[in-house]
């Protein structure tokens, strides 16, 4: 019994060690994606995240929530507002309820334009999931999530110096 439990759990460290190189090898896979998108549309790869970020939003933000959303610190979010809207991705706008308030709002011409080019780059990407049942759908998407929430986390340990600390 006891050799039983030591091969299951010899197999669980074997796969989470594989995870973890397989995670390595997709995160940076994504990493250099995300440069050759950005390259192509001369735009800084954090740029490009945020644009995407923002067509999440559904609605115009603050540069506060642009800070939020990418980890950055406010004077950098201006940084990258300033530089998205010398591009022509983004303006800014008053809010209508809130005047004294500045909300940055995608260019609808440019984020239609990204959308054509997403959809191009896209081709093929239901097909990775053909072999897939809707509750494997469902483990991936949750550990997407996880993962998302997790990196969120880690970039505050390290924006906020926690891994100088022995116990990190």
């Amino acid at each position: 019994m006891a050799q039983r439990r030591d091969a299951g759990e010899n197999k669980r460290t074997r796969l989470l060690d594989e995870l973890s190189s397989e995670s390595r090898r997709y995160m940076a896979s994504y990493a250099l994606f995300n440069q050759a998108v950005a390259d192509h549309l001369d735009l800084h790869p954090t740029d490009l995240q945020c644009l995407n970020l923002l067509s999440l939003e559904g609605a115009p933000v603050t540069t506060g929530r642009i800070a939020e959303l990418t980890g950055l610190t406010t004077g950098s979010a201006t940084r990258l507002v300033d530089r998205l809207e010398r591009a022509g991705y983004v303006v800014r706008e008053r809010d209508a309820t809130d005047r004294r308030r500045v909300l940055v709002a995608t260019v609808p011409e440019k984020a239609a334009e990204l959308g054509r080019m997403w959809d191009r780059l896209s081709v093929g990407w239901h097909e990775l999931f053909d072999g897939l049942d809707e509750g494997e759908l469902a483990l991936i998407i949750g550990h997407m999530r996880r993962t998302v929430e997790f990196s969120a986390a880690q970039v505050t340990r390290l924006r906020d110096g926690m891994l100088d600390t022995p116990e990190a």
